[in-house]
């Protein structure tokens, strides 16, 4: 005899959702049970390139994945906040992202330039500081050091809204060639303007010093009261923030660490507690979130 029931009359949706991921290590774990029994009390931070937006040969045609906005707009109600932390000027991943004027992302704060920048979804503001003198010597000199280093086809500057410049050699014939090449002599460039090089994914960064995304993590944490932690990354400039979450776990803070998967970049992934397929895995993850909380 068959069964008599054909549907399911769960009335909690959330039921039928799909098996979140596990994370691999019990820390992990312990963070995304924290997150899912007091979302309301959780800060969920995402790096943008490569994160949230697939990694692009030009960084200005980046855009988030289709899917980010409303994942992030279906979660960000029903936590304590969200924060894009990224080394772009916060007006240009607010531009690319799509964030400005989306219903749900009142909590959303996008911490431009490795949290020297902030710009706040509820009000709509920007707060900036000065730029440091040195980018704009640092800008000068660059032509001379790059032409002293080979002058190589490929290799090109990108301007960061005056308070950093991007050295990228992913168009370069040979990229990994060439980003070792320039790291030497782009440092002692920084160096001598009070710089430092913040190196990614075939790109070399010059920015001052004083702000990372650890720093900019954990001041976001104090303002924020959160009492656990989600933060997803693809990058070394993560780095910091995923040894700023290691520091809140030993203040007994759960932190969950993600690692948006690339076959460039490896030292996250061997830190991460769960790894995802790129932007789309961690869209999945934020969307599957969403719907398991309330």
């Amino acid at each position: 005899m068959g069964t008599q029931e054909t549907h399911s009359t769960d009335p909690d949706p959330r039921s039928r959702l799909l098996p979140l991921p596990t994370p691999t290590t019990p820390a992990g774990r312990e963070a995304l049970a924290a997150i899912l029994a007091r979302p309301s009390r959780t800060l969920v931070a995402l790096d943008f390139d490569g994160t949230l937006a697939p990694i692009v040969e030009n960084p200005e045609d980046a855009r988030a994945h289709p899917d980010a906005v409303p994942a992030l707009a279906a979660l960000a109600p029903k936590v304590a906040a969200v924060a894009v932390i990224t080394g772009r000027p916060a007006e240009v991943a607010v531009r690319n992202g799509g964030f400005a004027g989306v219903d749900g992302l009142a909590r959303l704060a996008v911490l431009g330039h490795y949290g020297a920048e902030r710009w706040d979804a509820r009000t709509g503001t920007l707060n900036a500081p000065a730029p440091h003198p040195g980018v704009a010597a640092v800008r000068a000199e660059l032509p001379r050091i790059l032409a002293a280093a080979g002058d190589r086809p490929g290799v090109w500057v990108e301007e960061k809204g005056g308070r950093a410049v991007a050295v990228h050699t992913r168009r370069a014939d040979d990229p990994q060639a060439a980003f070792d090449a320039l790291r030497a002599p782009l440092t002692d460039l920084a160096t001598r303007h009070g710089l430092i090089v913040e190196p990614g994914r075939l790109v070399l960064e010059l920015r001052p010093p004083g702000m990372d995304k650890g720093v900019a993590l954990l001041d976001h944490v104090r303002e924020t009261g959160a009492r656990s932690v989600l933060y997803a990354g693809d990058d070394l400039g993560d780095l910091p923030a995923f040894a700023a979450v290691g520091k809140l776990r030993s203040d007994g803070v759960p932190g969950l660490l993600v690692c948006s998967g690339s076959t460039e970049v490896t030292e996250l992934t061997e830190r991460a507690d769960l790894v995802v397929d790129g932007p789309s895995g961690v869209v999945r993850l934020l969307r599957d979130l969403a719907g398991r909380v309330g």
